[in-house]
């Protein structure tokens, strides 16, 4: 099968601190370890499914920031990607496709079957897994980063972490656009995270502000508004995002570089401050001051933006307004798959528009090159036809 393959050169960084599994798996954070980055087309075997495993044939895959970020480097050429990588590897990991062959014990999917599929691949067995912490798992498994990806004709997964797109292709009436639309469950599963399972949910009448309006920002603002958000305000330093960001249901859209944030979320929400700030934009030694000043009594932020930089945090606003930071990684567990294809199949998360580039499997690279340019809501990779 043809497919992307990652490289790069093991050279950690004089301060990196590895511990011995790490230097013996070469799995560490990425930006620690892994320079100069090359992206090739390679051809590898057709994989064959293992117990309780399938094969899927791909057929979308959006370009996520994080494949985004192991294509670009610093200044010393280690690749920004901050997660545990272990290289080489097929990239991508927001996939759907059909099934096309089943290994032993697999239970309850068929040949044919339209599925997407989780990218955290937990052990299931430590604590962390067993208390429904998956994300947090010590051994997890990144699907494009340590375990083979999805920029790939075909790819091999355990049937526990795909879900089926019946009921979805059935509302729809399309299967090809049932594929696409679930392509989008996990970035949008990584806001759900945040602020459902992590911060409690948006109480319906909240106000909500979101920084950041790449995909997962996007996914907060449709999330807010499924959740009966009175307001939301969004901000971010792409024109082309801010659009996205009222399309998909923003009362208010900025620039924070030339509006006050904080004064923007306090007129909206006549005085009363944000109830949630989402900081999807990895920019929080920025955005910190803005959200602080714009936290309601009770506010919550929650943070989903990734960046190795320390941000200010002024402590006493926490306990004057009584409000919270709430960090969230990942995209797995707590029904988040499963309740988001059903907001998805009643029509009640309308984020299609997210989509705004589509390019054929054969331009994966280009697909990245184009991702770099921040002006997209998704890049979707389209595969041939079911």
């Amino acid at each position: 099968m043809k497919a992307v393959v990652m490289r790069a050169s093991w050279e950690p960084r004089a301060d990196a601190r590895l511990s011995d599994a790490q230097l013996r798996d070469r799995k560490a954070p990425a930006s620690q370890v892994w320079r100069h980055p090359t992206f090739t087309w390679e051809t590898l075997p057709d994989p064959e499914p293992g117990h309780g495993e399938v094969v899927v044939r791909v057929r979308r895959c959006g370009v996520c920031g994080s494949d985004t970020h192991c294509y670009e480097t610093d200044a010393d050429g280690y690749v920004l990607f901050s997660g545990p990588t272990r290289l080489p590897c097929v990239v991508g990991h927001e996939y759907t496709g059909e099934v096309v062959a089943l290994g032993p014990g697999v239970l309850d999917l068929r040949v044919g079957d339209l599925v997407c599929a989780e990218g955290m691949i937990g052990c299931g067995v430590c604590e962390a897994c067993r208390v429904g912490k998956p994300n947090q798992c010590g051994r997890l498994e990144m699907v494009g980063f340590s375990a083979p990806g999805a920029y790939a004709e075909y790819i091999v997964a355990k049937e526990r972490f795909l879900w089926r797109l019946d009921r979805l292709a059935g509302h729809l009436g399309d299967a090809e656009a049932a594929l696409e639309l679930a392509a989008l469950v996990e970035p949008i599963g990584c806001a759900f995270n945040g602020m459902v399972v992590g911060a409690g949910g948006v109480v319906p009448g909240s106000w909500v502000g979101v920084f950041g309006c790449g995909p997962i920002g996007l996914g907060a603002i449709a999330l807010a508004r499924a959740c009966g958000a009175a307001g939301v305000a969004a901000f971010d330093v792409v024109p082309e995002r801010l659009a996205l960001a009222r399309q998909l249901g923003a009362d208010v859209a900025h620039d924070p570089r030339s509006v006050d944030a904080a004064e923007v979320l306090r007129e909206l929400s006549g005085g009363w401050g944000a109830d949630m700030v989402v900081e999807a934009a990895g920019a929080a030694q920025h955005t910190m001051p803005s959200i602080e000043r714009s936290f309601a009594p009770g506010g919550r932020m929650v943070y989903l933006g990734r960046t190795g930089l320390r941000a200010p945090v002024m402590l006493d606003v926490l306990v004057t307004q009584a409000a919270g930071i709430v960090g969230a990684r990942g995209h797995v567990g707590s029904g988040i798959f499963p309740r988001i294809l059903r907001l998805l199949e009643r029509g009640r998360l309308p984020v299609a528009g997210m989509v705004t580039t589509r390019l054929p499997f054969a331009s994966t690279l280009d697909a990245l090159v184009k991702s770099t340019d921040r002006t997209d809501g998704k890049v979707m990779l389209v595969y041939d036809r079911v």
